[in-house]
């Protein structure tokens, strides 16, 4: 697994004109962290668990199918083998901080779909199914694959919007959340749900065959 140093910094999180539930947009200040460079592939994932419930097969596929306790199980085997490391999935505000990259268009490669289709795998060019990992362009930190290709499980319960989001970075929970945050968009979606502040959420318990993840961890 390959991870690189996220500098610490502000930013404006959300956006004014998607959704309801990307409103108010506002100002968090992080500090540094590692995040993943790409998706989780199916050959990480099979080096530390038993099953690859995965859709489309491929060890440099990212893997999918994997409910939210599935990435806590990975985090946790992973956390065990390499102690000290810190392991986790990456809060929502890390992870649309990371995929700005400084950026405030709505893709990190500009505004448009074609600047989508560059840098991204999703309805419009991914032949109805995932592809290998690190395959389009980064953004300027060396992300690959934050716009499409699978959506991304958070560490976040869902809020139906950002009044009252934690300004910090860290995870927004709930003593009684039903859904778990997912981020960046996937194959089989259209270039609207692949911006930056996009959000969506699903049960924990739900295995898509769109959903993956990547991991941060202490710089």
């Amino acid at each position: 697994m390959k991870f690189v140093k996220i500098p610490g910094g502000s930013f404006m999180m959300g956006s004014n004109s998607g959704g309801s539930n990307e409103k108010p947009v506002h100002r968090v200040t992080l500090k540094p962290f590692m995040m993943q460079t790409t998706e989780v592939t199916q050959a990480q994932w099979k080096a530390l668990m038993e099953k690859n419930t995965s859709r489309f097969k491929g060890n440099n596929l990212p893997v999918e199918r994997v409910f939210w306790n599935d990435c806590q199980e990975f985090i946790k085997k992973l956390n065990q083998r390499y102690p000290g490391k810190g392991y986790r999935l990456p809060t929502e505000a890390e992870w649309e901080y990371a995929c700005q990259a400084g950026t405030t268009t709505k893709y990190y490669s500009g505004n448009s779909e074609s600047d989508l289709k560059r840098v991204a795998w999703y309805d419009g060019n991914s032949g109805n199914k995932t592809h290998p990992v690190g395959k389009r362009r980064p953004n300027v930190w060396g992300l690959y694959d934050m716009h499409g290709n699978v959506w991304e499980w958070c560490e976040d319960w869902y809020h139906y919007n950002y009044n009252g989001a934690p300004t910090n970075g860290s995870a927004w929970l709930s003593p009684s959340g039903a859904y778990r945050i997912l981020r960046g968009g996937s194959w089989n979606y259209g270039a609207y749900s692949c911006r930056s502040a996009v959000r969506d959420y699903s049960n924990p318990s739900y295995r898509g065959s769109n959903f993956g993840f990547r991991l941060v961890r202490s710089p």
